[in-house]
């Protein structure tokens, strides 16, 4: 894996160097992953304030996950958009693979989500229309992101959010890697985010995105998500059958978002264009606009 010319936003376009480890100041840890540690550093040529995050060699390999963290790096390099997490470059040692992404103050909605249960509709729709907006980019580079969950959800000043973790996202048509169809077939992501395609071993598609959408919005609102059981074959089953209920205190409106998002037939499930003129988000816009924006 060769090391790759990296270049920070107050550098300038154009400018690129080598980075090494001894380049950046190394502050507090931010989280700790299956598979690496994220800190918080600071650049010392610009002072720019970014996250490092550092993956051991050893365990990508031991876990046989180099490909993942390949395309990971390949997807995540090419997305631009202002909801998700931009990645500034990369390098390696002996021991580690490094890389520096953009910095999120508040870090994971899920820490948010423990802390505060669940949230208030201004708030809870701020985060889904913002979430929709980054999913539709992504989308329209022919990307799946196929692990949409709270702790991938970063929160950066004013409520901003930041789609982060590209380790399981993938091409569909429009692939610039050869016989790649529009649907694939991998069991990937989260349990308590996979559609009624994935638990079954059907093919999927961008859609997959669209029903992990409403799991968040349900577990936004809720507190947990809408087939939770404490047994995984319980799960799978609530899953395949769409077995779900509201609670009657949520919203009317959210309450259509979501039966329109948590539908088994994928090609029925509410459009990610939908969703961000959608008569709840629309309604709460206006709150969250004054607030933060």
């Amino acid at each position: 894996m060769p090391r790759r010319s990296t270049v920070l936003p107050s550098q300038g376009k154009g400018q690129t160097r080598q980075w090494k480890l001894t380049d950046f100041e190394i502050g507090k840890r931010l989280g700790k992953g299956k598979f690496g540690k994220v800190y918080c550093v600071r650049e010392k040529s610009s002072g720019y304030v970014c996250a490092l995050k550092v993956m051991s060699k050893q365990e990508i390999v031991s876990y046989h996950i180099e490909k993942q963290i390949i395309r990971e790096i390949e997807i995540q390099a090419n997305i631009l958009h202002e909801n998700c997490l931009a990645l500034y470059g990369w390098f390696q040692d002996d021991q580690n693979v490094y890389l520096v992404v953009e910095y999120a103050a508040h870090g994971e909605l899920y820490k948010t989500l423990t802390r505060l249960k669940r949230l208030a509709d201004p708030l809870a729709s701020y985060y889904i229309y913002q979430v929709a907006r980054a999913l539709k980019h992504l989308h329209s580079k022919h990307l799946i992101h196929r692990d949409l969950k709270p702790e991938n959800i970063l929160i950066h000043l004013d409520h901003r959010v930041k789609l982060a973790d590209f380790g399981w996202s993938a091409y569909v048509g429009g692939d610039p890697a050869p016989n790649t169809g529009n649907r694939r077939t991998t069991m990937c992501g989260t349990l308590d985010y996979l559609p009624p395609e994935m638990v079954e071993a059907r093919q999927h598609d961008q859609r997959v995105d669209v029903w992990a959408l409403g799991v968040l919005l349900y577990e936004l609102l809720v507190g947990h998500p809408p087939f939770e059981e404490k047994h995984a074959g319980d799960t799978y089953k609530r899953i395949a059958r769409v077995d779900f209920s509201v609670p009657e205190w949520v919203d009317a409106d959210a309450r259509d978002l979501l039966a329109g998002l948590l539908r088994y037939d994928a090609e029925r499930r509410t459009t990610l264009d939908d969703v961000v003129m959608h008569r709840w988000v629309l309604k709460n816009k206006l709150r969250w606009e004054k607030s933060w924006r």
